[in-house]
């Protein structure tokens, strides 16, 4: 089993195949990569000198990517594939940041089975297979995973019990990896955010707003401590804290679902 790794993301490391001249520098990749948090995430690590892989349904079209890959998550072989090809074209793998999710709401009594595979299929099963295909390389660069949960992943959302399910295992599921991969030298860690100001919010609110996408943002924000004041989270403050849980600084932090969620979660307000 690999020690944990004492250099710095961005040091030369032993070459390895398939490395090229740029191989020195550390490798992230980030599924859900082509908006929203991904694409922030992309951003950051960009900006912080890491290569960026970016994964999603359709290959992101952005210059902090490196290299695009389109991959549904849902599909096992894809993320094998994926990740190979990240191996193989990049020679390391130092961080995976598992972003892409979708939502759902509705009555349990009204779920169907497929609208239940299509949540839980991408949020749960793509965040663990993408993890298994991606260990290998994080094992050699004693790396770490960071996983997007929610905070319907550490509470109940009353109709909201099929996101719920599949964020509550992506929580459950950091804790069960980080302990069994700490010997390992890889940290895993969960962010557990409340709504953030992106693409997939508005989707939400369109698809499940009825004639009045605003009015549901704002009964969203009505839930918040901060009454007036009350915001929703930039994708910028969510990469920030996923860039601050891969660096080296952040060792001691594995197996932790961390709320980014204004007291979303805190309690009853």
């Amino acid at each position: 089993m690999a020690a944990v790794s004492d250099r710095s993301p961005g040091a030369p490391a032993a070459a390895a195949p398939g490395d090229n001249v740029d191989a020195g520098r550390a490798v992230v990749v980030i599924t859900g990569a082509g908006g929203g948090v991904g694409a922030a995430c992309a951003a950051r690590f960009a900006a912080g000198g890491w290569r960026v892989a970016g994964v999603d349904m359709q290959p992101p079209a952005d210059p902090n990517v490196v290299l695009a890959l389109q991959t549904d998550v849902r599909v096992v072989a894809q993320c094998d594939v994926a990740l190979a090809t990240c191996v193989e074209q990049l020679g390391r793998v130092d961080a995976l940041v598992n972003t892409a999710g979708v939502w759902t709401e509705g009555p349990a009594a009204e779920t169907t089975e497929a609208e239940w595979d299509r949540v839980v299929d991408t949020n749960l099963k793509g965040t663990f297979f993408m993890i298994r295909a991606a260990l290998p390389a994080l094992i050699t660069t004693g790396g770490c995973i960071v996983n997007l949960s929610s905070d319907a992943g550490i509470q109940g959302n009353r109709g909201a019990a099929v996101y719920c399910a599949s964020k509550g295992g992506v929580s459950i599921l950091t804790k069960a990896l980080a302990l069994e991969l700490a010997a390992d030298g890889v940290r895993v860690n969960a962010l557990c955010p409340g709504d953030i100001d992106s693409p997939m919010l508005a989707g939400q609110a369109r698809d499940f707003g009825g004639d009045d996408p605003a009015a549901y943002r704002a009964r969203l924000l009505a839930g918040y401590p901060q009454g007036s004041r009350a915001r929703f989270i930039r994708v910028e403050e969510v990469a920030e804290l996923v860039w601050y849980l891969c660096q080296p600084h952040a060792a001691p932090i594995t197996g932790a679902n961390v709320s980014i969620d204004f007291g979303l979660s805190a309690g009853i307000a």
